[in-house]
């Protein structure tokens, strides 16, 4: 975690304005009013707009398979040293496929000799995107010789949203939910 505390404090249910309640009653009946939410609803309209993309990219409607979607988003959690994100999608991951082994390849990227070609290829983008905000034509044509024109575009979207997700969680210091595991490599400070 790069900061110990919150600069932005997460709201209790009871500082709810009626807006903040109703876009949070969803992720309080499914029993996910984490840390984050509790943060980004302190802007609700903003808020709202990130809930109907975030929700596009967690969602079978993203192209991509949902194990490979989590190497990508495990990825650039780690490479954006973003321990709150880490410790969320090891669980979500995990129930995605991936295995502990895998989870901590995640960490070194493609050069564990383990991986598939495709996921490989998917390391390597997110690899370049996070250095360079750019896929090499190697790379794209690695990712090609796997998977599809709309499963490529949701890659890009993907490491775009938890980019941006891993900045914010950054830098508005969201602390881990009661039992959410942080790894300490993942120390950002």
């Amino acid at each position: 975690m790069r900061l110990s505390q919150p600069r932005i404090t997460p709201t209790a249910n009871e500082e709810w304005t009626p807006e903040q309640a109703a876009l949070m009653a969803p992720l309080v009946e499914h029993g996910s009013a984490f840390n984050i939410f509790r943060t980004m609803v302190r802007h609700p309209e903003a808020f709202r707009a990130f809930l109907t993309w975030g929700n596009y990219v967690l969602s079978q409607k993203n192209a991509l398979p949902a194990r490979e979607r989590e190497i990508a988003i495990l990825r650039i959690g780690w490479l954006c040293r973003a321990g709150y994100e880490w410790g969320q999608h090891v669980v979500i991951g995990k129930r995605s496929g991936l295995t502990d082994a895998e989870v901590e390849a995640i960490k070194v990227g493609e050069g564990t000799p383990d991986w598939s070609a495709a996921d490989a290829a998917i390391l390597a983008a997110c690899d370049e995107l996070h250095a360079d905000q750019f896929i090499s034509d190697a790379t794209w044509a690695r990712l090609a010789a796997h998977f599809d024109e709309k499963q490529r575009v949701d890659l890009v979207y993907t490491v775009g949203q938890y980019t941006q997700v891993s900045m914010l969680l950054n830098s508005f210091g969201v602390q881990p939910d009661v039992g959410l595991a942080i790894d300490p490599a993942i120390d950002g400070r």
